[in-house]
């Protein structure tokens, strides 16, 4: 299975470009979409999950081309979108009942069969007979995933999931797009670096409605070996030492002192030591680059 992104381009109403001639493949397994928030995330999220047309491009996935057979791609797609509202009297395996009959699952047995199993995937079996609008935002955001998997879906969607959950939700909510992401193609769109890193086994970066750069989490980290260099400084020497390297970051040590980073092929000044890049690295280099 393979997501082929073609020359995609889409201008709004207002003249923002939110997608600048962008071209990206993608395969089996997760697949980390990093950039800022107005990157053009939800934009790509918007258009391969067929909720708008882009203005010229092509899509093509496992042989569907999206753009002119939107049914056709909708049967295998589960879409999580940033925000989704609930019913709100209606408990969990009801409401799933419901979206399964909306999905063509006619056969009461069967329905029952594929609930139960999304619910037990998601965690959520032992609070299907509570209200879905009192759940937490962890939660919600596990039910969203279990709604999506009702149709068996070959493409999964997820658009910044894990903005505002607390450690432990963010951490069951990976746990369950983990144990789905093995045999489908799953694009996890996000600005938080540390969910890439943790979860995808491919990444990309856009920015400007644009791909930066494509690779593995850890292959984009190896990139950058012999590059990222590290010293201590004192808050009021941040702007020189901004205006005279390449400086990518900034950190605050206990002392109030910051650590900085700076990118360069060379050792920038005797005060430096070369450090261990990391993907955050390979973000604030691909952004700055872009600027």
């Amino acid at each position: 299975m393979k997501l082929q992104i073609n020359n995609l381009t889409k201008t709004y109403s207002n003249g923002v470009k939110a997608l600048d001639n962008l071209n990206l493949e993608i395969g089996t397994g997760m697949f980390g979409l990093l950039g800022p928030n107005g990157a053009g995330k939800s934009s790509l999220m918007r258009t391969i999950a067929t909720l708008q047309k882009p203005d010229s491009g092509s899509i093509v996935f496992d042989g569907i081309d999206i753009l002119n057979n939107q049914m056709e791609l909708r049967k295998v797609l589960g879409y999580l979108p940033q925000e989704f509202g609930v019913y709100p009297n209606m408990s969990a395996e009801s409401l799933l009942d419901y979206f399964a009959r909306l999905k063509g699952i006619s056969l009461q047995k069967e329905r029952d069969a594929i609930v139960k199993e999304v619910l037990e995937v998601t965690n959520l079996y032992d609070v299907r007979k509570k209200y879905v609008s009192g759940y937490s935002g962890g939660m919600k955001q596990r039910f969203g995933i279990a709604q999506l998997l009702l149709n068996n879906p070959k493409l999964i969607i997820v658009d910044e999931p894990t903005a505002g959950l607390d450690p432990a939700e963010r951490h069951r909510f990976l746990n369950v797009l983990r144990e789905i992401g093995t045999n489908n193609t799953v694009i996890f769109s996000t600005h938080i670096v540390d969910d890439v890193k943790e979860l995808c086994n491919e990444m990309a970066i856009l920015n400007g409605g644009k791909i930066l750069t494509q690779n593995t989490p850890k292959g984009a980290a190896e990139s950058l070996m012999g590059k990222i260099w590290t010293k201590a400084i004192t808050r009021e020497e941040l702007e020189q030492n901004e205006n005279q390297f390449n400086v990518i970051s900034s950190n605050y040590n206990d002392d109030n002192t910051l650590n900085i980073k700076v990118y360069s092929d060379e050792k920038p000044s005797e005060s430096f030591v070369i450090c261990q890049p990391q993907l955050e690295d390979v973000y604030f280099v691909a952004l700055k680059s872009d600027q």
